[in-house]
């Protein structure tokens, strides 16, 4: 089966979206960027490769005659497992490479018993952190087995059984080489079935169906690449796109009424124009440095100590905003710290900074041409509720009331453009060829 791919390498996250023969969404993926591009591209696309196998289990239920809510509460499950089952896959990658750095590490040789002991206990919680209900505030297998790690890691050394450094020192040289070692599409099947086997009520229809989606070959018949680091991406030059074009016939995909876009990345922002065709007509963007943008929210949740998926409902608790001038990143730390000891909240600081990023957007969209009828607000900020709630107020000021539309899957809205490129250039090809 054709796939048709489309990756957003941007300055936090790395994205992949995975298109069928008739330009369908088939699956998404998403990873941590890190310096080694070349591989976070190949670990999105590898997580995308799964979901677009999740997608044809789907079809494959469908047409077995599932009906939709119970195809939905089974493939949800089934997930569960799968995801559970590929931490275990993770954990026994971090337990070899850990043993390994612990035998070629004098200092660190007589915590090897105490590194597996914690290791078992994260292996057997495994099914209680991913059952269904359960909280877990990442998907990302670093961000999970760190934080259970340095739980563990306390523990044990208040015991005395070793010392708290030298297990840190062993989990940083360890998930390095774990987050190197993407897993495979290949791996669909083993997790998969294994998943279904965990599944007490697991019907014969999913089991077949697990089989038959496992034994599909899904070739990448052609695929472009974008985002922020989009010129390093292992692609050919005439494989590339720029944000501007796959962000505006992204959200157009999403939302074929869409005439104008914002989309507020890690980096930079984007005020953009289309047609009715997700052509872009016009667009603004800030250039020179990130003030204002995702990286700036990061630096102050890391200034705050806070998660940054915790400052948008934060924000929302504000009373009494705080009059905030600039989005300097250089010097947010500086003004944050100046903020508090003069008294003021951390709600109604991070409420005049949100008004502040937003104030900055307002300007860009205002020389691309405006707000129109309808509008989609894109990137990783748009899921921040402070950062919409100001958004929309201020849209509703200057432009009076305009449908603007979310997509829940708004990160992805560049992939999915880069997506769309990547089988339109293939369909081009094949009517050139015919």
């Amino acid at each position: 089966m054709k796939a048709y791919v489309g990756i957003d390498l941007g300055s936090t996250t790395t994205k992949a979206v995975v298109l069928d023969d008739a330009g369908a969404t088939l699956g998404r993926g998403i990873t941590n960027s890190r310096s080694n591009y070349a591989l976070a591209c190949e670990v999105a696309l590898g997580e995308a490769l799964i979901a677009a196998r999740f997608g044809l289990l789907d079809r494959e239920l469908a047409a077995a005659g599932m009906p939709e809510a119970e195809r939905s509460r089974r493939l949800a499950a089934l997930g569960l497992r799968f995801r559970g089952r590929q931490y275990l896959a993770q954990l026994e990658v971090f337990r070899r490479i850990a043993a390994r750095i612990v035998a070629h590490d004098l200092l660190a040789r007589g915590v090897a018993p105490v590194v597996d002991g914690m290791l078992d206990r994260m292996a057997g919680e495994a099914r209680t952190l991913f059952a269904e209900g359960a909280s877990r505030k990442s998907d990302f297998f670093r961000d999970l087995a760190g934080s259970r790690f340095l739980q563990l890691a306390e523990e044990v050394s208040r015991d005395g059984a070793a010392a708290f450094d030298r297990l840190v020192g062993v989990f940083d040289k360890a998930i390095l080489e774990v987050e190197n070692t993407p897993s495979g599409a290949e791996d669909f099947g083993t997790h998969a079935r294994a998943a279904s086997a965990d599944l007490e009520d697991a019907p014969d229809a999913l089991r077949r169906a697990v089989e038959a989606v496992a034994s599909v070959p899904l070739q990448v018949a052609s695929s472009v690449g974008t985002g922020y680091g989009r010129q390093t991406l292992p692609f050919p030059k005439e494989q590339i796109r720029s944000e501007i074009l796959c962000h505006g016939l992204g959200a157009h995909a999403m939302f074929p009424g869409t005439r104008t876009v914002l989309d507020i990345g890690g980096q930079d922002t984007k005020a953009i124009q289309v047609d009715d065709r997700g052509i872009v007509t016009s667009f603004q963007m800030n250039d020179r440095c990130a003030a204002g943008c995702g990286r700036y929210l990061g630096y102050i949740a890391d200034e705050m100590n806070l998660g940054l998926h915790e400052l948008g409902p934060m924000a929302c608790n504000s009373s009494r905003p705080v009059r905030i001038n600039s989005t300097c990143t250089v010097f947010a730390g500086a003004e944050l710290r100046e903020r508090l000891s003069l008294g003021e909240k951390r709600e109604d600081i991070l409420a005049g900074l949100h008004r502040a990023i937003i104030l900055r957007a307002m300007s860009l969209l205002a020389r691309s041409g405006g707000v129109a009828n309808e509008f989609t607000f894109t990137g990783g900020v748009a899921k921040n509720p402070a950062a919409v709630d100001a958004l929309r107020g201020l849209i509703r000021e200057n432009y009076g009331e305009v449908a603007m539309n979310i997509s829940p899957d708004s990160i992805y809205t560049g992939a999915l453009g880069a997506a769309l490129f990547a089988w339109r250039d293939a369909r081009r090809g094949e009517e050139a060829a015919a």
